[in-house]
């Protein structure tokens, strides 16, 4: 790589590759793979488990002071009260991996108050990566990347993903995925969200839409999408969308028209702002009995200020339409400019 990078992004690398180190060997026999269901086709390996227990060594090594939201350990490591907070997905796309099909990742972001500052998605069967630093674009390899330029909703090619546990509304889905099918020149569902939100990133994607996404799975390539001038939210357009479990993106033109076309299936979970946000998160943690952890999906229904994400989104997936969507403004987002990088 040409460019210098920011050291805490030089870390996020070495993590991410040392996770991709992991991935690879475990690819090359995955008849010898203990594959185990944290719900029903929701799958985690030891792979997943071993891929981010090298990530947080390497990261807690740099910055032991340092909080960590991670997929499978939640926030049972790193400090509780930091401003910095590591958001880890150390397998995107685990099903596929499971079946030796090549789309798959590592997501690392670093968020300073709420706000991503660094990113990394890497791809090991490819030998991609990817990465960005706020303020300073980002990139594939040592390419820079660009969104799209095409304008017309009827020449887009549209990434997405399909809902698949147990509780989701396939009803609500197959009506957002026939309104945007109509319209665009054709929809994927590769299967990893962090790798198609670099997609759009990279301009292969001209849009992104998907529900039922935790804050690991987009927080580093929404990164990406921003960094290459690509636009990135909610259903109805808003900047609120890290713990909203539902997220589009893409170059600014088809992002409105996305916006426009799945505003009306908004799911905005409605909380307390003080509830909402990841230190809330290592606060809860920080209050738990003495030798309980968070969960991820603890950590996660913290977030969310529920006390089931699978209950709240059954709850939410059956209240009434709702066209508008009620902001959340959480306590914690960092005041306007920079933060000291």
């Amino acid at each position: 790589m040409s460019q210098a990078l920011h050291p805490m992004l030089n870390i996020a690398i070495k993590a991410a590759r040392a996770a991709g180190s992991i991935i690879n060997r475990a690819s090359l026999d995955l008849d010898l793979l203990t594959v185990s269901s944290k719900a029903p086709n929701d799958f985690v390996t030891e792979v997943d488990q071993a891929a981010e227990r090298a990530i947080i060594e390497v990261l807690l090594t740099a910055y032991p002071g340092h909080g960590i939201l991670a997929e499978e350990s939640g926030n049972e490591h790193g400090a509780k009260d930091s401003d910095y907070l590591w958001i880890i997905d150390p397998l995107d796309g685990t099903t596929n991996f499971i079946h030796g099909f090549p789309v798959y990742a590592v997501s690392i972001a670093l968020a300073f108050r709420g706000q991503v500052q660094q990113a990394v998605v890497y791809d090991p069967s490819r030998n991609d990566l990817f990465f960005a630093s706020k303020g300073r674009g980002a990139y594939r390899n040592d390419k820079r990347l660009r969104v799209s330029k095409r304008i017309r909703m009827s020449e887009a090619l549209i990434g997405t993903g399909f809902p698949f546990r147990k509780g989701d509304n396939f009803r609500r889905y197959v009506q957002m995925f026939e309104a945007v099918m109509q319209n665009c020149a054709g929809l994927r569902r590769p299967g990893a969200a962090a790798l198609d939100l670099c997609y759009v990133a990279a301009g292969y994607y001209d849009g992104f839409f998907e529900t039922g996404l935790s804050p690991w799975d987009i927080a580093a390539g929404s990164l990406m999408i921003t960094e290459a001038g690509g636009l990135i939210g909610n259903f109805t357009g808003e900047a609120d969308f890290l713990y909203q479990r539902e997220v589009v993106a893409g170059n600014p033109k088809i992002y409105g028209q996305l916006v426009q076309t799945l505003a009306p299936y908004t799911r905005v979970i409605k909380a307390d702002a003080s509830a909402s946000s990841p230190r809330t998160v290592a606060a809860q943690a920080e209050s738990a009995p003495s030798g309980a952890e968070l969960s991820p999906e603890s950590a996660l229904s913290a977030a969310l200020g529920v006390s089931d994400v699978a209950a709240a989104e059954t709850a939410v997936e059956t209240a009434p339409e709702k066209k508008k969507a009620v902001r959340i403004r959480k306590a914690d987002i960092a005041p306007k400019g920079d933060a000291p990088f």
